[in-house]
């Protein structure tokens, strides 16, 4: 077995960073993450800058203490790599398992060379995971980053078997949300009819507005994104 083959980085294809890159676009749009309209819905969900928002919506599932690795960590120690299959598409199983077996088989050797091939296995896994998902992987994340409150929200609900907490956060968000988009349409409202420039500055604030109304509506009735079938037991 060659080694230096088994742990040669792989990256994604190039196309999936411009996916990335429209995904957060589109993100930033709904949840009105702009300078006029978005501020206080930044801060009601808690990402700065937006930078977590990306996080979110894209999931954790690539951080070394994510729900990925740490079902890998288990499978390479139990030594069953059924574990960690629901997290790819069934056309993607051949490719993990050959990786699963080449990787127990380094493990044996022990020091560095286990350490490598480990973290091989979690790159290819978590890699063809996020290539399923149509989401870019820039490589494994450091435990102990800070996702916001969203995402460990919903995993804490999955442990305790309650949704409350999630519900909580989530309509504290909307609810400022739509209150913040509201304030600035309807401050706009009034203007004289002549005033062109007042009139725009009003279709400026109506428009987000109103798709932003109308998008959490779809989203909350399930029509504007179904979940995967392989994704569907996942909290991320």
């Amino acid at each position: 077995m060659n080694l230096q083959n088994l742990l040669k980085p792989r990256t994604a294809p190039v196309f999936l960073a411009g996916i990335l890159y429209l995904t957060w676009k589109s993100l930033a749009q709904y949840f009105g993450l702009d300078d006029s309209a978005g501020a206080l819905v930044t801060d009601a969900i808690g990402v700065g800058n937006g930078g977590l928002a990306l996080v979110w919506a894209l999931g954790h599932c690539d951080g070394l203490d994510g729900p990925v690795v740490t079902v890998a960590r288990k499978a390479l120690e139990s030594g069953n790599v059924n574990l960690v299959l629901p997290w790819v598409r069934a056309e993607d199983e051949g490719e993990i398992r050959k990786a699963f077996d080449q990787t127990r088989s380094v493990r044996k050797l022990g020091g560095e060379a286990r350490e490598l091939a480990d973290t091989h296995f979690f790159e290819t896994l978590v890699r063809i995971h996020r290539a399923g998902e149509g989401a870019h992987f820039g490589g494994l994340q450091p435990a102990g980053r800070d996702l916001g409150p969203a995402v460990p929200a919903a995993d804490k609900a999955l442990d305790s078997g309650s949704i409350e907490q999630v519900e909580k956060l989530l309509t504290d968000a909307i609810r400022n949300g739509v209150h913040k988009q509201f304030e600035a349409a309807a401050s706009r409202r009034k203007f004289d009819k002549d005033d062109v420039k007042a009139g725009r500055a009003y279709v400026e604030a109506y428009v987000p507005y109103v798709h932003y109304v109308e998008r959490l509506w779809r989203d909350a009735q399930g029509a504007a994104r179904e979940p995967s079938l392989h994704h569907a037991g996942h909290g991320h």
